[in-house]
């Protein structure tokens, strides 16, 4: 699969989602304190990101 979200705990115990495509990180999220808050921002992003804005700040 070349692209993939992934949830992970990090140092701190917070739990975090990383988007890859191709195995490269292609972002990664704040922290969350509960696993299920991880998954509503995978969630979030599916749903809201298609119709996102494009801001060019170049």
């Amino acid at each position: 699969m070349a692209h993939k979200f992934e949830i992970y705990k990090d140092k701190a115990g917070e739990f975090r989602v990383r988007f890859k495509f191709n195995s490269e990180v292609m972002f990664s999220t704040e922290g969350y304190s509960t696993k299920a808050s991880a998954e509503n921002a995978i969630a979030s992003i599916k749903k809201n990101g298609p119709d996102a804005p494009i801001e060019d700040n170049s």
